[in-house]
């Protein structure tokens, strides 16, 4: 693990010249592993019973949960769009705790977190039009149309906002612990780190990945309302 982000792999097609990051890489891993967990999960909950157990039951929790978190912020009417955000939510969490085992944090990359934020602008901007119509847009030049160009900056400073919240946190564990493991002997990084991950990577990770999707799914709802 290591503060900059790696070059693996450098490609040129037709004059572009296409860079395979370390980001990019960590990020396939861990669709890799969200993809596998699916298809095993998916395995399992061929043979359903009435009364869940073991796996089936872990599942339905976890489903069932965030259901009931994404119902309570974006309402009945927006609850459609909860498995997107269920989606997001594993990305990140996931992209945290991968990083216990090593692999720099996808998140701990601002390219990776404000393309997550502009996935939460652009649904946010398609259910506001979908469901408000003119309305939204309207509400751009709302209470006089000389506060247009606040209301823009207004809605276009969610997504900044969103990202750097998230890659500022993701990066500041990154950092303190490859200092940590730089900065000290051998014989001191046998035990501590694994109470550094903890903290940075399961507990702040699972903390930022919260408040990432609670916010985003506040600014849909906030859109469509």
């Amino acid at each position: 693990m290591g503060i900059g982000v790696k070059t693996f792999w450098t490609f040129n097609i037709f004059g572009v010249e296409v860079w395979i990051t370390e980001t990019i890489v960590n990020t396939w891993i861990i669709m890799l592993g969200l993809i596998a967990l699916a298809i095993f999960a998916r395995i399992k909950l061929r043979s359903f019973k009435e009364i869940p157990e073991g796996i089936q039951n872990f599942i339905e929790a976890a489903v069932d949960i965030f259901d009931g978190l994404a119902k309570s912020n974006l309402g009945e009417k927006l609850s459609y769009i909860s498995p997107l955000f269920f989606s997001v939510f594993a990305f990140i969490l996931s992209s945290a705790l991968f990083s216990v085992f090593g692999l720099r944090a996808p998140t701990a990359d601002f390219t990776t977190t404000f393309a997550l934020a502009m996935l939460s602008f652009l649904m946010m901007l398609i259910m506001g039009f979908k469901h408000k119509k003119g309305k939204y847009l309207k509400s751009f030049f709302e209470p006089y149309p000389i506060f247009f160009p606040l209301n823009l900056i207004g809605e276009l400073s969610k997504p900044i906002s969103l990202s750097f919240r998230l890659f500022g946190n993701m990066l500041s564990g990154t950092i303190i612990l490859t200092l940590y493991y730089a900065l000290t002997p051998i014989f001191v990084q046998i035990g501590i780190p694994a109470l550094l991950h903890a903290v940075f990577d399961v507990i702040f990770g699972a903390l930022q990945t919260y408040i990432f999707v609670v916010v985003s799914l506040m600014f849909v709802k906030n859109a469509a309302d």
